[in-house]
């Protein structure tokens, strides 16, 4: 069964997105980068509005976040 997760953008580099889980700073791990054009075009958002933005997102069988939607 899938697991929807609340994350949040932390920035933007290049064409991706930094995206960490939204818990206090001090429970998260490494940022993961994603493809901003894909996360935002899921998320029905511009790439620009991506940046401190909190989402939700499925984590997949082998840990990797999908169907990302605006929290």
């Amino acid at each position: 069964m899938s697991e929807r997760v609340n994350v949040r953008v932390l920035l933007l580099i290049g064409d991706q997105a930094e995206i960490v889980a939204d818990v206090p700073l001090d429970e998260r791990g490494e940022p993961v980068r994603y493809p901003a054009a894909d996360v935002a075009s899921a998320a029905g958002v511009e790439v620009e509005q991506l940046p401190g933005a909190r989402l939700s997102a499925v984590v997949g069988s082998d840990d990797r976040l999908s169907e990302w939607k605006m929290a």
